[in-house]
């Protein structure tokens, strides 16, 4: 009987451990702190967070060229940028897509739409896939909000009309870097993501 026991637990104890680690490799969760990265811009030049010594916080949407709901969320993201850089949160873009299985998300693609819209804030290329592999990003667009130490404050969607800017309602991330800027607790700190799967690489 006791041997029976023992089994048991530790037969719970294993099946407790996979289920943890399943969870560690899910992304990140608001309060986490999440690493710093070193991607290449559109520019040529590697990007980090630690560029951005004077940030009050950052935007990191993974984002790409081809997906509807990226393509809806353009202005959108622009206007972020232009809005909260100067206060402190810049907006990071990554383009995590494979280019092999969507070509449209290559990185000369990347550049030429880039230049297209007039993107005012860096984007870049996540060619490992790692990067979105540790946020836990899934979606395209996927925002999650950081605070100057890189905690995750925020983590869902830009507002609640993924492909109609005019139809939003509630500006999620922008009421979220306002209580952020005004030393307020965050209301609403997960949303779901509403996009195109992330294409990985296989």
């Amino acid at each position: 009987m006791k041997k029976i026991n023992l089994l048991f637990v530790l037969t719970l104890g294993l099946i407790f451990s996979l289920s943890n680690a399943t969870f560690k490799t899910q992304g990140y969760q608001v309060g986490d702190t999440a690493i710093d990265f070193s991607l290449k811009n559109i520019d040529g030049k590697m990007v980090s967070l630690q560029d951005f010594a004077q940030a009050k916080g950052f935007v990191i949407i993974f984002t790409c060229n081809h997906c509807p709901y990226a393509i809806a969320n353009e202005d959108r993201i622009i206007a972020l940028n232009k809005k909260y850089a100067a206060k402190g949160f810049p907006v990071i873009a990554i383009n995590p897509n494979d280019p092999v299985a969507y070509p449209d998300d290559s990185y000369d693609n990347m550049k030429k739409r880039a230049q297209e819209k007039g993107f005012n804030f860096p984007y870049l290329l996540d060619d490992t896939q790692d990067i979105a592999k540790t946020y836990g990003a899934t979606k395209t667009p996927h925002v999650y909000l950081l605070d100057k130490n890189r905690v995750v404050k925020y983590i869902g969607a830009i507002d609640d009309s993924p492909k109609d800017a005019k139809k939003a309602k509630t500006s999620h991330l922008a009421n979220a870097i306002d209580a952020l800027l005004a030393g307020k607790t965050i209301a609403v700190s997960t949303t779901a993501a509403i996009g195109c799967g992330i294409k990985w690489k296989k």
